[in-house]
């Protein structure tokens, strides 16, 4: 199932992309006078499976309704907000890739390197990105999101992946310059709407293995990264069981994995151009659809 967040009227509401368009569950429950159906992402997360299963059946028997057209949405006309509304952790993971450790000649971790953000980082498909006055080196990252759907505590990696709700998209952008003046990168990390989000949140179920996954960034059209969630360092089932070793996991909670190779940094510095305003940066996962986000000057 691929989830999606609209927004309306400053409030957050569920939708399902499916093939005629975007379902609007808030406005088919309320006509078809439905209960026990999740309304938000943050619902559909919270309840894990019974909430799947209600919200799978709905869908379901709405497609039998003669209403069922009227709840249908064009997504383009939509207004759409990052596809996890209220993570209570964003974990980043850097370095992840081999061949990105070996053009920022960097050796290998021994163990995955951690660093968080935060939700003032989080927007969503089509909104517009500022590029912060105190940075001219803003990077974009292609990286693959691992969305957490179960208490994770000490968990095995073999058992790791259980504990996944679903899948997305997300452009870890970084402010080069604030984030290499020291040896902490957090400054470099949480600017505002860093971390766009999207389009959809698709089920474990219909992603599969999430470390075959083909993941590719452009910028104004032009491919800057090309390569596959198999290069990965540390795996999906590896970080999750990982993290769970230090701290408790709850639904909602999303894992940033890492960028490969390809990033603006990774060139020689004669090579380096920067984001700049007007930039068109597409994020495309697959199975997951593609996320863009244009960068402005901020305000």
């Amino acid at each position: 199932m691929k989830l999606l967040t609209i927004i309306e009227e400053g409030r957050y509401r569920l939708g399902v992309s499916l093939e005629e368009g975007v379902l609007d569950i808030e406005n088919a429950v309320r006509q078809e006078g439905a209960s026990n159906v999740p309304v938000t992402v943050q619902e559909v997360i919270d309840g894990g499976d019974t909430a799947i299963a209600a919200l799978t059946a709905f869908v379901s028997s709405t497609r039998q309704s003669s209403r069922y057209l009227s709840y249908i949405r064009e997504q383009a006309a939509l207004t759409l907000g990052p596809c996890v509304t209220h993570p209570n952790k964003i974990i980043c993971v850097g370095l992840n890739y081999r061949k990105h450790a070996e053009e920022t000649n960097s050796p290998l971790p021994e163990y995955p390197i951690l660093f968080n953000k935060f939700n003032n980082t989080l927007a969503g498909h089509l909104e517009e990105i500022p590029l912060p006055h105190v940075s001219s080196k803003v990077d974009y990252e292609a990286e693959l999101v691992v969305v957490i759907g179960k208490k994770a505590k000490y968990v095995s990696e073999a058992d790791a992946l259980s504990h996944v709700f679903g899948y997305c998209n997300v452009n870890d952008l970084s402010a080069r310059d604030l984030q290499l003046r020291t040896p902490q990168w957090m400054a470099g990390k949480c600017c505002d709407k860093f971390s766009p989000l999207g389009p959809y949140l698709v089920t474990a179920d219909e992603v599969g293995d999430p470390n075959q996954l083909s993941i590719k960034c452009t910028v104004n059209g032009e491919v800057r990264q090309l390569s596959n969630t198999s290069d990965m360092i540390f795996s999906c089932a590896q970080i999750v069981s990982y993290v769970s070793q230090h701290m408790t996991l709850v639904p909602g909670d999303i894992i940033i994995t890492g960028t490969p190779e390809g990033v603006v940094l990774g060139k020689p510095v004669e090579q380096q151009v920067y984001l700049k305003p007007g930039d068109v940066v597409t994020i495309e996962i697959e199975k997951l659809g593609a996320l863009t986000n244009t960068m402005v000057s901020e305000s």
